[in-house]
């Protein structure tokens, strides 16, 4: 009881009324235990508390989730659906049956208006650098002087040569350069300094010993401290794929991201730095269908459903970036998602066409068209062509595999300087400088990154005014050609440096202008075929040696386009980029930011190719005595346990650190049963309150008797285990395919527990693999300690 009224809480009345003792009866108990219960546990989770699998806590943040438990949840819910008769139960499962549909419709509406609205500010905003539109200063160039206008509706038509209603900021070359700069710098400066307001800290593992009894971080007594991480900087596509996986990073998703991620995107694109819109664009849908899906039960109280939510609305991302519909199913399908089966399949596809079809409606570039870059060559190629393919192919292939070890490096090298690290605005102002000065003088690269690939890719018939086509005309090009060069060498360096920086940025497009140019620049000696086909294909294989892209990307090219006919040099140069890059470096640009950003992410597919190089068993599993003595409860015949005991537990797990632990309960060295730390920590300090410190706590069985502090509700009585002689197969393929959180380890024979794995990392005990493959496949450094 509280020593005076002053300290006394909410629940100080009903829990120490009662006479002499001031302990409450039974049934209060109870009543006190199932109100705690019910404030923090969902109904639907509470309907599991008799079944084997138990009730679960909402996840933890820097979590994995339990694909099979929310499996076994979703049932449930389902059956007390569609089991009810009467036709308000009827019309209420129709509505279950279609709100996949609906929400996957309402997110590819509400994406399209959010990219409408973003598309329309970033030409007006790119376009202030160069000068602004006397009719209406909110207007782009485009609009301004033709009758291009976003809805549809008519501008003022040109009817001159030139446009008279567009002023440029000055006639004289030095100032526009300075103007261009200036305008550049303050927008990197907002984009940066409006991404900070995302910044959220990681949490950071208690001082102690990991499962090979070592300190965290390398051994040292030092405590390792949590790391800084900017929610809407970057495309957001590794966290993403994280998130997809299973594992849970809270608020990444929110509204607040959304917004930032938006404004932020618009800025960032107008300074004219080497990045796009459309890797945020992702992310942009991502968070609609979280949102979306928090108003559906269905979706907002089971995890794996809202992860099948989420796949689909990737896809809606790609569709109004490229305005590739069938693109978009296919890069979340191979890039992004971890699950993805055939009702996802077909709701992704439904979340895409809708966003298509509405931002078509919308029409954000007053062409009336979804094709951004519509080409028509009316030329084809020969079999001697693929030579030429294939050499942009290699081409590609080396400029991606040596982009992802120079950008890593360079993340750790020069982003590790003290006065860059801390201060990331000022990174930023750095980028946008030495990229103003240097892209400003180029004709070709003054413009935002899809004018640039539009420009590129454009068929100089004879009649075109471009600038492009005007210096191919000229007999002599070698200005022409070193403008080409120089464009290439830029966007190459520039990309490299500015893939990373804390702004809303994407890879797709810097990755395609510079394959546009190159192919450009290739085309010149090629006189029987339109350059720009080169330039297409170089555009595609370049983006596939950064993101290693196949399928999806190939499709995208061709609806990005509208060229279907060159279809096949886009999957020759695309092979052979990918081939290329994987012989320099095994990770594509996305797995490479994930290790860079520490995210957790097991990679079945490698992992498994890393377990196949030697006959290795579970038993390597198997964590040291130490820590299973740390882990392991003992549950006498009656099925309770001292809280003391419990209480010790929990105080090992903590110290140890893990984001992702808990208990396994045994009786006489028989598995029984699973209790995480999340439960059990809400079981001695939520429920705990109701009872004194030295009672026993039920683990195991059915209650008998009224007021007993009972956890077996919580306790997942059926783990999954595997023998501790089985191959190390099975445990990589159980981890991969089912999800799990835990797997415990029997002994052949008597099939007593010996070992659990909390989490796939277990992998790297005791030197089962290299520092490489640590690296490459089996990144779970939260569970040694957040670097810094």
């Amino acid at each position: 009881m509280p020593p005076d009224l002053e300290h006394a809480t909410e629940r100080t009345k009903l829990l120490y009324h009662v006479a002499n003792d001031r302990r409450l009866s039974a049934v209060q108990q109870e009543d006190e235990a199932s109100s705690i219960i019910a404030s923090y546990v969902s109904k639907e989770e509470q309907a599991l508390s008799t079944a084997p699998v138990g009730e679960r806590l909402p996840y933890n943040d820097y979590t994995t989730i339990d694909w099979l438990h929310d499996l076994v949840k979703d049932s449930y819910r389902h059956r007390s659906i569609h089991a009810r008769k009467g036709l308000r139960y009827v019309l209420l499962s129709t509505f279950d049956d279609c709100s996949g549909w609906i929400a996957a419709a309402l997110t590819g509406i509400l994406t399209a208006c959010v990219a409408f609205m973003v598309d329309v500010a970033v030409e007006t905003v790119s376009d202030w650098k160069l000068g602004y539109c006397t009719t209406n200063p909110f207007a782009n160039r485009e609009s301004c002087c033709t009758d291009r206008t976003p809805l549809g509706t008519k501008g003022i038509p040109n009817l001159g040569e030139g446009c008279r209603d567009w002023h440029m900021w000055s006639n004289d070359y030095y100032r526009r350069f300075g103007i261009y700069v200036g305008w550049a710098l303050l927008f990197g400066v907002i984009s940066s300094s409006v991404t900070m307001f995302t910044k959220s800290n990681l949490p950071s593992v208690a001082p102690g010993q990991d499962d090979r009894g070592q300190k965290p971080g390398n051994g040292t007594d030092q405590a390792v401290t949590g790391k800084s991480m900017y929610l809407a900087a970057g495309s957001g596509i590794p966290e993403i794929k994280t998130i997809l996986s299973g594992f849970v990073i809270p608020h990444f998703l929110d509204f607040k991201v959304l917004l930032v991620k938006a404004v932020g995107a618009v800025f960032a694109v107008a300074t004219g730095m080497c990045l796009g819109k459309e890797g945020p664009f992702v992310h942009i849908s991502t968070c609609v269908a979280y949102l979306v899906g928090k108003c559906f039960p269905k979706y907002q109280e089971n995890s794996r459903k809202m992860r099948e939510l989420l796949s689909a609305g990737c896809s809606a991302g790609l569709s109004v970036a490229f305005g590739a519909p069938i693109g978009g199913v296919l890069f979340s399908y191979e890039e992004i998602s971890t699950y993805f089966p055939r009702r996802v399949l077909w709701r992704a596809f439904f979340c895409s066409l809708w966003a298509a079809a509405i931002l078509k409606a919308l029409n954000p570039t007053g062409t009336g068209k979804l094709v951004l870059f519509k080409t028509n060559y009316g030329t084809s190629y020969s079999a001697m062509h693929y030579l030429v393919f294939i050499l942009l192919g290699v081409a590609g292939g080396l400029w991606g595999g040596i982009f992802c070890k120079c950008n890593f490096l360079w993340s750790k090298s020069f982003r590790q300087i003290q006065i860059i690290k801390h201060n990331p605005v000022f990174e930023v102002f750095l980028v946008v400088l030495v990229t103003g000065l240097l892209q400003y003088p180029n004709p070709m690269t003054r413009e935002p990154g899809d004018k640039i690939i539009k420009n590129l890719l454009q068929d100089c018939d004879g009649s075109s005014t471009a600038w492009i086509c005007q210096q191919e005309a000229k007999d002599s090009r070698r200005s022409y050609i070193g403008w080409l060069v120089y464009g290439t060498l830029v966007k190459l360096i520039l990309t490299t440096i500015t893939f990373g920086c804390k702004v809303p940025s994407g890879i797709i497009i810097p990755a395609l202008d510079a394959g546009a140019f190159f192919g450009r620049l290739t085309g010149q000696w090629i006189t029987n075929i339109s350059p720009g086909i080169f330039a297409m294909v170089g555009a595609a294989a370049f983006l596939a040696g950064v993101s290693r892209m196949t399928i999806s990307l190939a499709v995208i090219m061709f609806e990005l386009t509208g060229e279907l006919e060159y279809i096949v040099p886009h999957m020759i140069a695309i092979l052979v980029a990918k081939w290329v890059a994987d012989a320099l470096e095994q990770e594509g640009v996305y797995d490479l930011a994930q290790t860079v950003l520490g995210h957790p992410f097991l990679d079945a597919d490698h992992a498994m190719g890393l377990v196949q190089r030697e006959k290795t068993l579970v038993e390597r599993l198997i964590p040291p005595k130490q820590t299973m003595d740390d882990i392991t409860v003992h549950v006498p015949p009656n099925n309770k346990v001292s809280r003391k005991i419990l209480v010790q537990k929990l105080d090992k797990l903590k110290e140890r650190g893990l984001l992702d632990a808990g208990l396994v309960l045994v009786q006489e060295g028989m598995l029984q049963g699973y209790l995480a730390e999340g439960e059990l920590e809400f079981g001695l300090t939520k429920l705990g309150e109701v009872w004194d410190e030295s009672c026993q706590v039920r683990l195991l069985g059915e209650a008998a008797e009224e007021g007993e502090f009972d956890l077996s509700t919580f306790v997942d009585r059926t783990p999954l285990s595997v023998c501790a002689k089985a191959p190390m197969e099975y445990a990589v393929e159980m981890f991969g395919k089912l999800g799990l959180r835990h797997l415990c380890v029997v002994e052949e024979g008597s099939g007593k527990l010996v070992g659990v794995s909390d989490i796939p990392s277990t992998l790297l005990l005791d030197g089962f693999v290299t520092d490489e493959v640590r690296r490459l496949s089996l990144r779970r450094d939260w569970w040694f300690g957040w670097r810094d």
